[in-house]
């Protein structure tokens, strides 16, 4: 029993150390040997590197560059939509070539009137539904070959939206996510730390065999790949996995720079991230992800470790525990073990009084590591989401 124990016990920590730790590591060292440009499909040079849209060549010519559309969800958004729309505007493309929309799903403010008076080129008035109902709706009228996505409260640099595309050169390459940056005090929240090695990680991803996430704040997708997902869904987590399957690669452009602001307390952090996963389970089993079929075995490595073993670390933590306490009397490195959990427990406890960085580490992994579990009781108690709320103090 005690050995039963002991193998559950370190084969939980091995896990959580590898999916947190190790995975960037063999990345990095699969990507140094070269496996990103010899796997799968992949021939020559990696998929990452495309000609350049700004290239001083005779192909640079606007009427050569696709028709792109802009689409921007909308809730209740009449604090930044105008200032959204208008950094839309600015956006260093050939106005002619850019068509943006602004999906509005049942807002009950001036959304829809600002969205219009601010230049969009066609707002939708939806009744409310959700934001995947929305950003369908939208994609059906769109008139780009090439679909362009944003958060109304995302502001993004003037060249981003053609760096976002260079990668689309590439018939191989479908869905393409660009670089957000969280800004402003972040009350205790190290979201915007966390999501620096998030993109570190996708930029080792993409070299390799693609990444496994993308983001709300800036993507695009081909018009001709796009999927019509279910309220449930997330464009983040589904297109990348879904379009792997097809034969499609799913890329990173660090160059493609958004920032957001970051939700200001941690408290806020939880309940956000909270509600993003109560859609999680409907993701990875009811949309396929647990179905690897039709992933290359590079594609696969990443989803298992990038996603599985991530979403289980509540349970790997509970064996982790609970097996340390069993195996207490089996020896001191078991003793040391337990006080290092306890600790971590404690500093995330303390975090919320002091604001030392070991404390916040502390407080922030166990509070987001939690989320997923209260995502998954909140899944099975009211089902699958369909609606959605902003975060507040991000607008």
């Amino acid at each position: 029993m005690t050995a039963y124990v002991a193998f559950l016990f370190w084969f939980s920590v091995a896990l959580l150390l590898f999916t947190h730790v190790g995975y960037a590591i063999v990345l990095w060292i699969l990507g140094a040997l070269g496996f990103g440009s010899k796997a799968g499909h992949i021939r020559g040079n990696r998929v990452g590197s495309f000609p350049s849209l700004t290239a001083d060549e005779p192909d640079t010519d606007e009427n050569l560059l696709p028709m792109v559309t802009l689409i921007i969800a909308a809730y209740n958004e009449e604090e930044v939509i105008a200032a959204k729309v208008k950094n839309a505007l600015e956006l260093e493309y050939p106005r002619e070539r850019l068509q943006i929309i602004v999906a509005s799903d049942g807002s009950k403010d001036a959304t829809v009137q600002l969205a219009r008076e601010a230049g969009a080129d066609l707002v939708l008035d939806l009744p409310r539904g959700g934001k995947i109902p929305a950003q369908n709706a939208a994609a059906e009228v769109a008139a780009g070959s090439l679909l362009a996505f944003s958060d109304a409260n995302s502001t993004w640099e003037p060249g981003a939206l053609i760096e976002l595309l260079e990668p689309f050169r590439d018939p191989r390459v479908g869905y393409v996510c660009g670089q957000v940056r969280f800004v402003g005090p972040d009350g205790g929240n190290l979201e915007g730390t966390y999501w620096r090695y998030e993109m570190k990680v996708r930029e080792l991803e993409s070299d390799l065999a693609g990444v496994t996430a993308g983001n709300g704040a800036i993507y695009a997708v081909r018009a001709e790949r796009y999927i019509a997902l279910r309220p449930s869904g997330s464009h983040d987590l589904s297109f990348p996995f879904a379009l792997a399957k097809q034969g499609s690669f799913s890329l990173y452009r660090p160059g493609a720079r958004a920032e957001e602001k970051v939700v200001p307390s941690l408290e806020g952090e939880l309940a956000r991230k909270r509600r993003m996963m109560i859609g999680l389970w409907d993701i990875v089993v009811g949309e396929g992800m647990t179905d690897v079929r039709g992933y290359s075995p590079l594609y696969l490595f990443e989803v298992i470790t990038h996603r599985f073993l991530r979403y289980l670390s509540p349970v790997f933590h509970v064996v982790t525990f609970v097996g340390n306490i069993v195996l207490i009397g089996a020896g001191t490195i078991y003793q040391v073990t337990l006080a290092v959990q306890v600790l971590i427990l404690i500093a995330a406890l303390l975090g919320r009084w002091i604001p030392l960085l070991p404390f916040r580490v502390s407080r922030y992994y166990v509070l987001v590591t939690f989320s997923i579990a209260l995502g998954f009781w909140d899944r099975w108690r009211k089902g699958a989401p369909g609606h959605w709320e902003k975060a507040e103090g991000t607008r």
